[in-house]
């Protein structure tokens, strides 16, 4: 098909047009983008170098040559009314692209603020890019075959329920993010256990799909967002605001080893600074209700008597009590619990001042370290399962008597 002499005029001008918006392009990005930056570093305020620094400004070069080839095909009667359609769908999209690097911006701004951790906005500024994307996308279609965009919207209407199956997990993500902002049940920094995905560490990012987790082995956990909600997790937040992190272990006792207190053992527990007062205080009030109630305290069955597990007990409080890592207004508890046949339980149920784990750890241990120390002091023992050890000495010990007969 031969081209007519305008039509080869307006081709030759496009080209010439062109060819200066590229040229002018390459200045715009080589000069004025650099101009813009010394003018942002030379203001006093942070937010528009940080606009420049995370791409808010890059596509500008692109708008304005894009701008001028619209305007130049205005005056092109064969040809301008293809390219000028062309450079309106591609100057929807450079604007859906600056207003993408505007939120990019406003994201890592906010995130500078400390109310970030609290209100992370990752989510919502994911799911505002995606209908920015599919309204450019449309508005760009409606420009390039000159329909109106509501058409292809109506078109978007009939296929509801393949748009739900495709961007169901999208959608559920999204009422999720809601939920879990809105009831502040999860934050940036939360330490949160969820041992269904192997999570067991610190959340590190919260975007619209999922929730990334830094396990405290220093894997990375990525739990669907929707699932937080759908399924139970454990946060940790409580504990370190309220400053105190929970011992709760047991020790077995040797039941066999639980007696009543003689006049020596009393009188070494004496000695104990930390049982004196109890000891006084509770030899006295023995000693008074026996005599009040006419007991005969020569049979060790009749009456009220201390025993050596009571005391250690009152000795186990009174440790815990002047223990600085130790929290005194929390609960505090020194307790039996029901007595099993490998032993009877003697549980310590406190709070550490140290919420850190490597901290909370070694407190626990120089704890439980103590109390295996001090036991035998009071006549108990620990209750355990035999070990070679102690079959090797019972072995020993059927020998010595075999060659003693």
């Amino acid at each position: 098909m031969p081209i007519s002499p305008q039509m080869a005029d307006e081709l030759v001008f496009l080209l010439a047009l062109f060819v200066f918006t590229i040229v002018f392009h390459l200045l715009l990005k080589r000069f004025f983008m650099g101009w813009l930056y010394k003018v942002f570093c030379h203001t006093k305020a942070e937010w528009d170098q940080i606009l420049f620094e995370q791409g808010a400004f890059r596509n500008l070069p692109h708008l304005i040559p894009a701008l001028v080839l619209y305007q130049g095909s205005t005056a092109l009667p064969i040809t301008g009314s293809v390219v000028g359609r062309i450079m309106s769908a591609w100057i929807a999209l450079i604007i859906a692209a600056f207003i993408d690097r505007i939120l990019t911006a406003g994201l890592y701004l906010y995130n500078t603020y400390p109310i970030s951790n609290r209100r992370p906005i990752k989510g919502y500024i994911q799911v505002t890019k995606l209908i920015l994307y599919v309204a450019a996308g449309v508005t760009a279609i409606s420009l390039l075959v000159e329909q109106s965009p509501w058409l292809f919207l109506s078109g978007i209407g009939a296929m509801t329920a393949i748009v739900t199956l495709v961007f169901r997990d999208t959608i559920l993500s999204f009422v999720a993010s809601i939920q879990l902002m809105g009831n502040d049940l999860i934050r940036v920094g939360d330490w949160i256990e969820m041992s269904q995905y192997g999570a067991d560490g610190d959340v590190e990012e919260i975007a619209l799909h999922t929730v990334k987790v830094r396990n405290f082995d220093n894997t990375i956990t990525t739990i669907p967002t929707y699932k937080l909600i759908e399924d139970s997790f454990r946060n940790w937040r409580g504990m370190i605001e309220l400053g105190g992190r929970r011992i709760r272990r047991s020790i077995l006792i040797d039941q066999t080893s639980v007696s009543f207190c003689d006049s020596a053992m009393i009188a070494s527990f004496e000695r104990i600074h930390v049982l004196k007062d109890y000891v006084c205080e509770k030899r006295d009030e023995l000693a008074h209700f026996n005599q009040v109630h006419n007991i005969d305290t020569s049979v060790s069955v009749n009456g009220r008597r201390m025993t050596n597990l009571g005391t250690f007990r009152a000795y186990l409080e009174g440790y815990l009590r002047q223990h600085p890592k130790i929290r005194q207004d929390m609960t505090f508890l020194v307790r039996q619990l029901e007595p099993t046949p490998e032993g009877l339980p003697l549980e310590i149920y406190v709070f550490t001042t140290d919420t850190a784990w490597v901290k909370h750890e070694g407190v626990q241990a120089d704890i439980f370290d103590h109390i295996l120390a001090v036991l035998p002091e009071f006549g108990l023992r620990v209750a355990q399962n035999p070990t070679g050890n102690d079959l090797t000495s019972l072995a020993d010990g059927r020998e010595n008597l075999r060659a003693a007969h």
